[in-house]
């Protein structure tokens, strides 16, 4: 009595057939690194498009179109929209980062300050606390010569995007504390010498524009970094 009754709860528990449903079938595109979403931080993922089916009885017969393209997180297998490698992954940031200072340091000894010595080694502390351990004042002089020579030759408006194309990219991924911290950089520098001179307001200010940074804060930052801590 009791084997027959736990036969018919054992059957009870059985899960029913699906007979018909819609199924998506997945293949790999391609392969990369990003900044997963769920594990939040860096992972290997595959680039997946699918295709949907009507399904009976286990035999895929009708397409039902396609499926927007997904990535699939090595890691937690989770499924993302492929705008999730708009962000950078930490190593990708960390490059963007120690780019943005040492062209910031650029542009500000390029200003005014260059011929300083106390201007150009706050410059190279600078780039190196930013990721470019090897820097040497000589490198920077070197690059310094290049720079002035060749926007000697171009106007300001053609630096300014110069400038602009090195600091963009990063400026939507970072905070505003962490964008005021790249303008601050340029003003320690550009006050190494002494206060500042217009052409290094005027190099600070299309540094707050490139990381988008209002001007009045431009004009607060550029107070604060004058008033010593």
């Amino acid at each position: 009595m009791g084997d027959a009754r736990r036969s018919r709860d054992q059957q009870g528990q059985r899960p029913s057939l699906r007979l018909a449903g819609v199924r998506t079938s997945w293949h790999t595109v391609d392969d990369g690194d990003f900044f997963c979403p769920g594990c939040g931080g860096d992972r290997s993922y595959r680039r997946r498009a699918g295709k949907r089916r009507f399904v009976l009885l286990g035999v895929p017969l009708l397409s039902r179109g396609q499926v927007a393209p997904v990535l699939e997180c090595a890691a937690c297998h989770g499924h993302f929209g492929t705008e999730s490698l708009d962000h950078p992954t930490t190593n990708r940031l960390a490059l963007l980062l120690r780019d943005a200072v040492h062209a910031i340091a650029l542009t500000v000894l390029t200003a005014g300050g260059r011929e300083n010595r106390a201007a150009r080694e706050a410059a190279v502390h600078s780039v190196r606390s930013a990721g470019y351990t090897g820097c040497t004042e000589e490198q920077l002089l070197t690059l310094l010569a290049a720079v002035s020579a060749e926007r000697d030759s171009a106007d300001s408006v053609s630096a300014e995007i110069e400038l602009h194309e090195a600091l963009a990219p990063l400026a939507p991924h970072l905070a505003p504390s962490g964008r005021e911290s790249l303008l601050l950089h340029g003003a320690r520098i550009a006050l190494a010498d002494g206060p500042y001179c217009s052409a290094e307001r005027e190099a600070l200010a299309a540094v707050g524009r490139s990381l988008r940074i209002d001007e009045d804060d431009v004009d607060r930052l550029l107070a604060r970094a004058r008033t010593p801590s």
